[in-house]
């Protein structure tokens, strides 16, 4: 009896639900509205601050961008993160959004192109998750990476983002707009208003977006390139015959 077939079809049928599980992983997030996620903060490492030349980018970048973020972990229930994803339970960490935005270039926030507003595309966000370091947290996280701070039109660009911290892939991206504080004087509150904005539009379309991801197969880790196995100098397979020197008649 071959032992090796009854080995290999409990091996095969376990790594179907494997991957299986790993497919189903952002619609399981989607769906489960009891499952609880981690909260990462807003990531403006991409950001462009258009039409606003007087803007202090020192107090921005060493103050203001650390403030905001806190102020959306203080106040849960005017930013209320897990309730745009329908859920109640939700974690908290910003540590690691606070130094990627403590590295920022300051002279490279200001902008005045419009054409920076909308410039991001989905794999630059991947860029971007792929930057941090998610060592001992599992699971799943959601962090807005701001893409356009525009005072001309008065909003804001983000991504809202959905990411295996397991694995460092994004699952989700979807870009938003979020509108400005009309009579806000103070900086921190005008783009706060913006990202509360993004949020409840998010929130408006979850059904939606629980149907557009319904089939997607979360993205797969690249398999390893295995270098081909170098041939090892010796005797060839060929047999050859070896000639005899005729011998000597005697005389």
């Amino acid at each position: 009896m071959n032992c090796r077939k009854f080995i290999a079809l409990p091996l095969m049928v376990l790594s179907m639900f494997a991957m299986d599980a790993h497919a189903q992983k952002l619609k399981n997030f989607l769906e489960n509205k009891d499952s609880s996620f981690l909260w990462l903060g807003v990531d403006f490492t991409q950001a462009k601050l258009i039409g606003d030349a007087a803007a202090k980018t020192d107090a921005i970048v060493d103050h203001e961008f650390t403030a905001l973020n806190q102020v959306i972990v203080n106040e849960q229930k005017k930013y209320d993160v897990p309730g745009a994803f329908h859920r109640e339970k939700y974690n908290t960490s910003i540590t690691q959004v606070n130094k990627h935005n403590e590295g920022i270039n300051k002279d490279a926030l200001l902008s005045d192109e419009s054409s920076d507003f909308e410039r991001l595309k989905a794999e630059d966000i991947t860029k971007v998750v792929k930057s941090y370091d998610f060592s001992g947290r599992h699971g799943i996280g959601v962090m807005i990476v701001m893409e356009g701070m525009s005072k001309t039109s008065k909003s804001a660009s983000m991504w809202i983002t959905v990411i295996d911290m397991d694995r460092k892939n994004v699952l989700m991206t979807e870009r938003y707009i979020g509108k400005g504080q009309k009579w806000s004087f103070a900086w921190r509150n005008y783009w706060l208003a913006t990202i509360k904005s993004a949020l409840g539009d998010f929130d408006d379309d979850y059904n939606k977006l629980k149907t557009k991801y319904a089939d997607t197969k979360d993205v797969e880790d690249p398999k390893p390139v295995v270098a081909p196995a170098e041939k090892k100098e010796g005797k060839t397979g060929v047999a050859t015959k070896e000639t005899k020197k005729p011998a000597k008649k005697k005389g």
